[in-house]
Order: C-alpha cells, then structure tokens, then sequence
C-alpha cells in the first residue's frame, strides 16, 4: 500500500503529462511576458507604498489585527515550498536518467544539475517546478502586507527589494534556462520549508518561540551553499565548454552581491543594536524578535 501510494505521488511530481510536457512560452503559461513581469513588480511596489501610506493618513500608530492570517500563510508557505523541494528532487532523477546518454561523457549528474549544456530549452520536468516557484513568489510577497500592517509607520524598503528581485530572478531562470537554478531552488525551499514550519509552529502553540537561532542557522547555509553554485557554474563553464544562461547568471551575481551587502550591513546594524539593548533584558529580547524576523524576511534572494 505504502509503496503503491508512493509510486503514484512520484508519477504526478515527475510523470505526470503536465509535468513532463511543461513548455515556458507565452501562449502556454501564465506571466510569462516581460510585460507581465514590469507590471506585476510595479504593481507590488505601488500597493505597498500606497497601504502605508493610507495607514499613515489615517494616523494608524497600533498594529492592525491579523487574526489567524499570517499563521496559514506560514502553513502554505511551508507546504507548497515542501511540495516544490520534492517535486524538482524527483523531476532532476528522472530527467537525469532520460536524458544522461546525451552528456554522459562531459557531465557527472551533479555538473548537469550546475552547468546545463548549451542549447537547453526551458521546457520539461525541471522547468514544470521552476515555473511552480516563480508562482509561489508571489503567494511569498504578501509577508510584505503583513509587515506594513504590523508596523504602519515603517516601509520595509529592503523587504520590497529582496522581494522584487526573487520574482526577477525566477523570471530569468525560465527565460534564459539558466544554469545551476535547480540546486538554487532545491536550497531555497527546503530553508523556506523549515522556517516557515516552524514559524506556524510557534504560531499555534507548538513550538516555544526560539526561532532566531534557526534563521540564523538556514540563513548561514543558505548563503554558504549559495555562493558554491555560484562558483562551481563559473568553474564549469571554462573547463567543460561553457554552460546555458551565462548571461543572466552575470546579471543574477550581480543583484545578488548587492543584496549581500545590504543584508551584511543590515545584520552588523542590528547586532550592535542588540549589543546596546542587551543591559535591558526586554529590549533586549524585542530587538532579538526583530533582527530573527527581519533576516528571514530578507534571507538570500539568489
């Protein structure tokens, strides 16, 4: 029974005729324009601008009252972020060994999953569970809602950016099949799986609320495993006769060393922060919640 249940969970994550013949074009899946990526970024911004504002006309001082929202975001965060780490897991096996004959003798499976020959398409298993997490980004940004209404006297500029760009990025992993994009989303889900987990845990009572240790853990890796794909792309593409999506590679390395910087001054800010209050044991306990809440909020956008 188990191994019937498990085989046919594998068939709709890997099998399955929507995955298998996923195709990224603009007539076959939605918000696949450049138009469509210009506007919805735009969009985003222009709403939380305008909310805060709103707020602040309205003199808006106390937090507004979320209920059990942010608590089932934290849930379908997790398990949509779990659904993705397992279903591109289980694509990358099976594409591996449909398509190993054609690079076998250039490429281990793990410089495949780095480096994509030249010429790949953005279409398949692979790309089926891209597309899935450039949606999920968008179901992502409504933290940002979250974050205006529990402080309506702050915009959080850099959460918008980090925000932004992680749309952007996704965009152009699918537009230009871009190399190494597999083990980036591989990393990124299983930390978003795990925090937001345990963010819903915490919510409802399950979990005593620790959680800055845990951010800092997933965002220590994140940022270490990160910046070896990175690297181990750019090696291949000199030793094995280039990889696919060089070019927006350079412009994905590019925002994100930005995005590094701001989130390394963020960090250095806060610690200090924290050093100062740490006389007072509640200030220092609330300005602990702040950096552990702010470094998930902006963990590395890849």
């Amino acid at each position: 029974m188990t191994l019937k249940i498990i085989q046919e969970l594998n068939f709709l994550l890997s099998e399955h005729p929507s995955v298998v013949y996923f195709r990224w074009s603009p007539t076959q899946s939605w918000g696949s324009t450049w138009m469509f990526l210009i506007t919805s970024i735009s969009a985003y911004i222009a709403i939380s601008v305008t909310l805060h504002v709103f707020l602040l006309l309205l003199h808006r001082h106390k937090p507004v009252p979320l209920g059990p929202i942010p608590s089932l975001h934290s849930l379908a965060m997790a398990l949509l972020s779990a659904t993705i780490f397992i279903g591109i897991l289980s694509s990358s096996v099976a594409e591996i060994r449909d398509t190993r004959w054609f690079w076998r003798r250039s490429k281990t499976p793990f410089q495949w999953l780095l480096c994509f020959p030249l010429g790949t398409r953005p279409s398949g298993r692979v790309f089926f569970w891209s597309y899935v997490f450039y949606l999920s980004r968008f179901l992502h940004i409504f933290r940002t809602i979250f974050t205006i209404l529990r402080n309506p006297q702050k915009l959080p500029y850099f959460q918008i950016f980090n925000h932004s760009i992680l749309i952007c990025m996704s965009f152009l992993w699918l537009e230009f099949s871009q190399s190494f994009q597999v083990l980036a989303i591989l990393s990124m889900t299983l930390v978003f799986a795990t925090v937001y987990g345990y963010r819903f845990a915490t919510d409802v009572g399950l979990q005593k609320s620790s959680s800055f240790p845990l951010v800092m853990v997933c965002q220590i890796i994140l940022v270490v495993t990160n910046l070896g794909w990175h690297v181990g792309v750019l090696v291949l593409h000199f030793l094995k006769g280039g990889c696919n999506g060089m070019g927006a590679w350079v412009f994905n390395t590019v925002l994100n060393s930005f995005v590094l910087l701001l989130v390394l001054n963020f960090y250095v800010k806060k610690c200090l922060s924290e050093r100062d209050y740490a006389a007072s044991g509640v200030e220092g306990k609330a300005a602990a919640s702040e950096i552990s809440y702010k470094l998930l909020t902006s963990s590395n956008r890849l």
